[in-house]
Parts: structure tokens; sequence; C-alpha cells
């Protein structure tokens, strides 16, 4: 890949990423509940999901999928019904009894890596669009002077670096306001405002198509 093709994926997949997303709010939310250790493995199993995508972009399973209806309709009914239970759970989640000012400090019970990595993967697969726009955008930057799998190779390690720095630079931003702010009342925004977020990015994901 030329330097010049690898510069304008690079600025267009920049471009995108720093659109906030599922992913984005995960990683806020993990951040923001369990530690940036946290938001780190969230950030992973998001990038885990993205290999397998960029795989099967590379193998044109994406093109495939745009061409069978059946198969996008039930990704797409669970993967929106999957977002929407997120935000049932965040929202039920910030309705809880708030802890006296005592306990504030306390720390609260972490999941697993494997839980949080495991759901993080979910989200990131939970929209098919993804992989059928993806389909369409990759091939865009290929050089046909150049073998395919070591283009995708670098794309992929390209998105990987994208995607930590912006998902990282976000998740640093909220810690400031988190460290000016009482944390538990933060967090409690911030559990209403996900639970809302993802409810209707699961409703658009349900009501969406293949064009």
């Amino acid at each position: 890949m030329d330097i010049e093709l690898w510069l304008a994926f690079a600025l267009a997949y920049l471009l995108i990423t720093l659109s906030p997303g599922p992913n984005v709010i995960l990683v806020l939310k993990n951040g923001m509940q369990y530690g940036w250790r946290s938001a780190l493995v969230t950030i992973l199993g998001n990038l885990s999901c993205q290999l397998v995508v960029v795989a099967l972009v590379a193998v044109g399973i994406g093109g495939l999928l745009a061409q069978l209806p059946a198969w996008f309709l039930v990704m797409k009914c669970l993967g929106g019904a999957y977002l929407i239970y997120l935000g049932i759970k965040s929202l039920r989640a910030s309705r809880a009894p708030k802890l006296d000012l005592t306990q504030t400090q306390q720390p609260q019970v972490k999941k697993s890596a494997r839980s949080l990595g495991f759901e993080a993967f979910l989200v990131s697969a939970s929209n098919p669009k993804t992989l059928i726009f993806l389909s369409a955008f990759l091939p865009q930057f290929l050089d046909v002077a150049h073998p395919p799998a070591e283009q995708f190779t670098i794309m992929y390690l390209t998105i990987c670096v994208i995607v930590t720095a912006v998902h990282l630079g976000y998740a640093v931003v909220i810690s400031r306001f988190d460290q000016r702010l009482k944390s538990h009342r933060l967090q409690h925004y911030l559990a209403k405002c996900t639970g809302g977020i993802f409810i209707t990015m699961g409703g658009g994901v349900l009501l969406s198509s293949r064009s």
C-alpha cells in the first residue's frame, strides 16, 4: 500500500471513528464505573470483533450478506435486541438506590476482563450494516499492485491504532469531569444517558435496511 493511499485511508477512518457510536459509549461507561483498565479491555474486545469483520470483508462475506435478506434480518434483530437489552440494563442500574455519602468512595464490584471483552465484542458485532459498510469502504483503498492480504493487515493495524487512541481519548476526557464532580452523581447520569443511547441505537438497528 502506497503511503498516499494509506494516509487517505487513515484520515477517512479517523473521521468515522470520531463520531461516537455504541462502542464509544460502552468504553465511557466501563471506564467510569470500573477504571481505565476496564476501558482498555473494552477496546480490545471491540478490536477483536473488528479483526473478524476485516477478515470477513477480505473473503467477500460482506457483499454476500448484502444479498441475503434473511440472514441480514436475523443478524439485525439479534444485534438490535442486544443493544436494547444493554440500554434497559443501564437504565435499571441508574434507578438503583444511591449510596450514602460515607459509601460513595467505596469501589464497585468489577466485572471480569472476559465479561467486559465479550460484551464489547457483541456490541461491536451488533450492527450487520458495519460489515456491509466496510465491505464497500475498505476495497476503495486497495492497490492492485500489492497483495490484498498484506493491505488488509495494514488497514487492520491502522484501525487498531486509531480506535485505541480515539476511544481512550474520550475516556480521558470523561474522567476529567469525573474528578471535578461527585463520582456517584456523574455515574448516575451517565447510566441514564447510556441507557437511552443504547435503546435508541438498538431501535435504529432494528429499523435499518441493507442500503
